[in-house]
């Protein structure tokens, strides 16, 4: 949706799509909220996350989810509700309550659990055979550190195990795993990561403004990126089509760089 031309606007894919996702979180927003989101938004959005463990206690749960189905939006419960399942031993329960909300998209995670490689990737593999997957890579723990080899590894073991895509641990705050504590991100690993996982097939965690634009500038408009707040959603959109101070001269041909830039 566009009210009006400009050229030199960077193409997007059009939903459903494969890249230049991104994914929302919703901590809480009440229906009527949802309804306004989905109003002003779900052109824009791909998957809604419903973060950490806030389900369990956020009303009209059903009907929400329905709303986020019917305006064409996948929706899961955050990683840290599926750990809080396996950690009390109901794995099946879990599969039975993604039935019960007729979820179709669900996310395998390890963030706050510790969970043997084999048995994740064993979870993954069940899960594929009858939902989309996301897989989470990353520890929401700040001060562990996690080699850029282990990553590679455990991201192309999940992509291979039947995961859609693999998320790139940031938590909400977006200062661990990809990133500092400051919020900067960990260069280095994630030039490793991109040398080795196909970067189509990665959901970066980018909460914060910096965050996203720094993806921008070197992945590109079409840079999957999630964890996004849902009034964060349109001004990300724009950074993304260079409508924005901070990518405004990314996507322009040199003569108007050259002409115009201060």
């Amino acid at each position: 949706m566009q009210n009006f031309e400009l050229p030199f606007i960077p193409d997007r894919p059009v939903k459903p799509r494969n890249t230049g996702i991104t994914m929302v979180m919703d901590k809480g927003l009440s229906l009527r909220e949802a309804e306004n989101f989905i109003e002003s938004g779900a052109h824009l959005v791909d998957i809604m996350k419903l973060g950490f463990g806030t389900s369990y206690v956020t009303p009209f749960l059903k009907e929400k989810i329905k709303l986020y189905h019917d305006a064409g939006l996948k929706v899961y419960f955050g990683g840290t509700l599926f750990e809080s399942f396996i950690v009390r031993g109901m794995y099946d329960d879990f599969k039975r309550l993604l039935d019960k909300f007729d979820l179709q998209t669900v996310e395998v995670s390890d963030g706050s659990i510790s969970l043997p490689t084999d048995d994740k990737l064993n979870y993954i593999r069940d899960l594929a055979k009858n939902f989309t997957v996301l897989s989470e890579v990353g520890s929401k723990e700040a001060g562990i550190i996690i080699s850029p080899g282990k990553w590679i590894k455990m991201m192309n073991a999940e992509l291979e195990a039947g995961s859609w895509k693999v998320i790139a641990e940031a938590r909400e705050s977006g200062n661990v795993g990809i990133y500092r504590a400051n919020g900067t991100a960990h260069t280095l690993l994630v030039n490793k990561i991109l040398n080795k996982v196909d970067k189509d097939s990665i959901l970066w965690e980018a909460p914060i403004k910096g965050q996203q634009v720094w993806f921008i500038k070197i992945l590109g408009s079409n840079v999957n990126l999630g964890n996004i707040a849902p009034h964060e959603l349109i001004p990300l959109e724009t950074l993304r089509l260079g409508l924005r101070g901070d990518t405004f001269f990314d996507f322009l041909p040199e003569s108007n760089v050259e002409a115009f830039k201060l």
